[in-house]
């Protein structure tokens, strides 16, 4: 197991493994279009597979989650990717971490909120919009839900006690 930040060695496996996972090399978040092959993140590796990755984008001062995927459920991989990106903005003096999500990810919206993550929006038919811009974006996700609109969570930095909870 090798848990550890993005090296350039891993971007072309990184892009490999976006495509696979969210249908297309790009990805979405309000409107915007993001390449997470190109960003920073961390990335955990078991038997040379991609078994966590974590990709995000310092603006603002603030910090965007693009992407988070693990594909070992129940093995706190998200979960300790994500308190690396914590300490990350902490080291760097940013305030808030944000990310958005879709509205059919049932997971994700209780994963994040777990970590304590605040929902601060929701962003209604954005998803529609974007998938002009990237129509692998499917009409119908998890469970049967019809995919239209990104949830928006948030993070504040400082307000954030108890770090020793996602480990």
């Amino acid at each position: 197991m090798s848990r550890r930040p993005i090296q350039n060695e891993d971007r072309q496996a990184i892009a490999d493994f976006i495509e696979k996972h969210w249908r297309s090399k790009k990805v979405m978040s309000q409107g915007k279009a993001y390449y997470p092959h190109e960003q920073e993140g961390f990335i955990e590796w078991r038997d040379g597979q991609i078994a966590g990755l974590l990709t995000m984008a310092y603006q603002d001062e603030a910090l965007e989650v693009l992407t988070l995927n693990s594909m070992l459920e129940g093995e706190r991989i998200g979960s300790s990717l994500m308190l690396m990106a914590i300490e990350d903005a902490r080291k760097r003096n940013i305030n808030r971490i944000w990310l958005t999500t879709t509205n059919d990810n049932i997971k994700a919206l209780a994963f994040y909120q777990k970590l304590g993550f605040r929902m601060t929006a929701v962003n209604l038919g954005v998803v529609d919009e974007a998938r002009k811009a990237k129509p692998e974006i499917p009409t119908v996700g998890f469970e049967g839900i019809a995919v239209r609109d990104e949830v928006v969570f948030e993070l504040p930095i400082k307000a954030y006690l108890d770090p020793e909870s996602l480990a």
